[in-house]
């Protein structure tokens, strides 16, 4: 079985964007859908960033945070 690449470190740290990008949706009272919508790309796309299997490129963080309303920090640990 061929072992994920990323150290640990790294796992934790898209895991911790995800949650906090999912409690910032959850909070700006916006489904998986609407937040895609808004972002133009597939709802898997923001499954896979909340989940941790992906991390989202700096520009598309960016806007996920002006969508959901909050300053780009937020999503990112230690912000």
């Amino acid at each position: 079985m061929p072992q994920d690449p990323l150290p640990e470190w790294l796992r934790d740290q898209r895991l911790e964007v995800g949650r906090r990008v999912r409690e910032a949706r959850v909070w700006a009272n916006l489904t998986q859908e609407a937040l895609a919508h808004r972002l133009g790309v597939e709802r898997t796309t923001i499954v896979r960033i909340e989940l941790g299997i992906t991390s989202p490129p700096v520009d598309r963080l960016l806007a996920i945070a002006r969508e959901l309303g909050v300053p780009p920090s937020q999503l990112l640990p230690g912000g």
